[in-house]
């Protein structure tokens, strides 16, 4: 999985792109669409947003958070008035198309490592309409550092110029107390990569402290039912360290990606069988997002079969299969000369596909979730990758009627006891004490290095 730009805590610099519902406009003005881009106060709180009235459903400034003339002095200095073109000037009417008149409530989104290829892929499925529904209208905030800053604006000038409907607003900041304020989903794909020679204990204390931040941040000004979906890795151990930082927000709500692994079973599944993707079903990936993952084909199904009645080979099923899918990614490293962005995006965004649309009748799909409380005798207070379902309200609920057998439950007690070891870790992280690493074997999944 392809690593995106680390996220630091360093607070100086937020910009706010405004982005309107540029198919509503009457077409005599298509004409004038151009950039709007204004800087920002340098304090916490201070924003420029757009707004849409509650009565009078017009475009307007949010006064109440910034003062701007609404018409500048003949003799203000040009330097020091912020820029305004084209659209972002004008004042329409909503309610004249039908399509914005069914739209529902717009949702805050926010994307750390906004600048990295990860979110360059997932940025646009999101703001297209893919993701959450064609009559959904979203705001982006895009968290970066100061490095990736510049970087950040040339992601917001690209996605002014697709001409999204459904995409009101664009953020960026480096700050996350500014970008996370009242979001209902953050996607946390910033980390900082491995580097030559350094140990997978000083990777987790290293991303460890970003997950920290970043849960306190949420904590203070997300919503408190904001969905979170950690990618930055190792995933699992870093959304156990930013759930145990936002104590106000449930933990049920955090997650951390495991999808790629479940979507790249099913293809291998696939090609063994024969068939085309999508007649594989009840894929599950258990445990951690590294080595000891274990890929579930016990319980999987090929056109509503058994996988094990499907595919005689049961030795390629316990000996090929799980290695297969733990080195596609240094595989397509090797071939592509670059780590799997485009399909982390994808599996990004069915990860949230699978939480607001019902679960077909029957199937399921895997997340990393919180442990307690679970059904299958997995040690609580993890982060663990196990089935879940959605009646696509954002929440879910864990499979209960799954089969194992001794090969699968050794595998899984495997994984269980590396996530247990990272976990003391970071105990200095979660605040459970003192943290002693006894990480058993490098475990990192190739192509994550």
């Amino acid at each position: 999985m392809a690593v995106a730009e680390l996220s630091t805590p360093s607070y100086t610099k937020t910009h706010l792109f405004q982005l309107s519902q540029l198919s509503s406009l009457p077409t005599h003005l298509h004409s004038h669409r151009r950039v709007a881009f204004r800087p920002l106060p340098h304090t916490r709180n201070a924003r420029i947003c757009c707004s849409v009235a509650p009565n009078s459903n017009f475009l307007v400034p949010d006064v109440s958070q910034v003062q701007a003339p609404a018409a500048p002095a003949q003799t203000e200095d040009p330097k020091n008035k912020p820029e305004c073109f084209g659209v972002f000037c004008l004042t329409y009417d909503l309610q004249a198309e039908e399509e914005t008149k069914s739209w529902k409530k717009l949702i805050n989104i926010a994307v750390s490592g906004a600048a990295g290829m990860i979110s360059n892929h997932l940025l646009f499925k999101l703001a297209s309409g893919e993701v959450f529904g064609p009559d959904q209208p979203i705001a982006l905030k895009l968290l970066g550092s100061e490095r990736s800053f510049q970087a950040l604006e040339g992601v917001a000038m690209e996605l002014e110029d697709s001409l999204f409907p459904l995409l009101r607003e664009v953020s960026i900041g480096i700050d996350p107390y500014e970008v996370f304020q009242d979001v209902e989903w953050a996607l946390l794909i910033g980390a900082k990569p491995r580097g030559p020679g350094m140990e997978r204990a000083d990777l987790l204390d290293l991303n460890g402290q970003i997950f920290v931040e970043q849960g306190k941040a949420l904590n203070a000004v997300a919503s408190h039912n904001v969905k979170v979906i950690v990618v930055g890795n190792p995933c699992n151990t870093n959304a156990l360290i930013c759930l145990k930082n936002a104590p106000n927000i449930p933990a049920k709500n955090f997650h951390a990606l495991t999808r790629l692994d479940e979507n790249r079973a099913k293809c291998q599944l696939a090609l063994k069988a024969g068939v085309f993707y999508d007649k594989v079903s009840n894929v599950t990936i258990w445990g951690n997002h590294s080595t000891t993952q274990v890929p579930d084909f016990l319980n999987a199904r090929i056109n509503g079969l058994p996988v094990k009645e499907v595919i005689k080979d049961h030795k390629w099923l316990e000996e090929e299969f799980t290695e297969l899918i733990q080195k596609r990614g240094g595989l397509l490293i090797k071939k592509w000369g670059r780590s799997s962005a485009a399909s982390t995006a994808m599996s990004i965004a069915d990860a949230i596909k699978s939480l607001v649309t019902p679960t077909p009748e029957g199937d399921w799909f895997s997340s990393a979730v919180y442990t307690n409380g679970n059904p299958y005798g997995i040690a609580e207070d993890l982060v663990f990758s196990m089935p879940c379902r959605s009646k696509g309200d954002g929440d879910y609920e864990l499979v209960k009627d799954i089969q194992f057998d001794d090969y699968l439950r050794k595998r899984i007690k495997k994984s269980e006891a590396e996530l247990l070891a990272e976990k003391r870790c970071v105990a200095h992280l979660t605040g459970q004490g003192i943290a002693v690493c006894d990480l058993p074997e490098d475990t990192m999944l190739p192509g994550e290095m």
